[in-house]
């Protein structure tokens, strides 16, 4: 079967992106999106007052997590543009987070998941989103 074939062999003729490195993709991203979602679940929960915007931006983080983690999964052109366009507003947020924190750490008492461009979480969150593009734009039907 060729690599082509083997994109296209889902149901339907859907698209497949959890093959090879889609697989890696899916895992990673749904280690993040449980990561993201519980740590800003109790930081909303427990402190939301003391760094409210970074609560948040983790909140947000998780929801693009949880929504990439589908779409990888769901499978199919349409859900492959999605996550595409989803990967690309992920890079850009964690290029502005990571960038604000450094140049002006004050507006952020607290860190986010994409602080110093996701340092506390082993630079992933900047590495992920530049690997799903890599993958999602090869994965693209003929």
């Amino acid at each position: 079967m060729t690599e082509t074939q083997e994109r296209t062999a889902g149901e339907g003729g859907r698209t497949r992106l959890v093959t090879g490195p889609g697989m890696l993709l899916v895992w990673l991203y749904g280690v993040m999106s449980v990561g993201a979602a519980s740590r800003s679940v109790y930081e909303i929960s427990a402190k939301f007052d003391e760094a409210p915007l970074a609560y948040a931006l983790s909140a947000l983080a998780a929801v693009v997590y949880v929504f990439i983690t589908y779409t990888l999964v769901r499978g199919g052109e349409t859900a492959r543009r999605a996550a595409l366009v989803c990967c690309a507003a992920e890079l850009a947020g964690v290029l502005v987070v990571g960038t604000w924190t450094l140049v002006e750490p004050s507006a952020f008492p607290d860190s986010t998941v994409w602080s110093e461009f996701g340092y506390g979480y082993v630079f992933i969150p900047v590495l992920l989103p530049l690997s799903g593009i890599w993958w999602l734009r090869r994965s693209r039907t003929a």
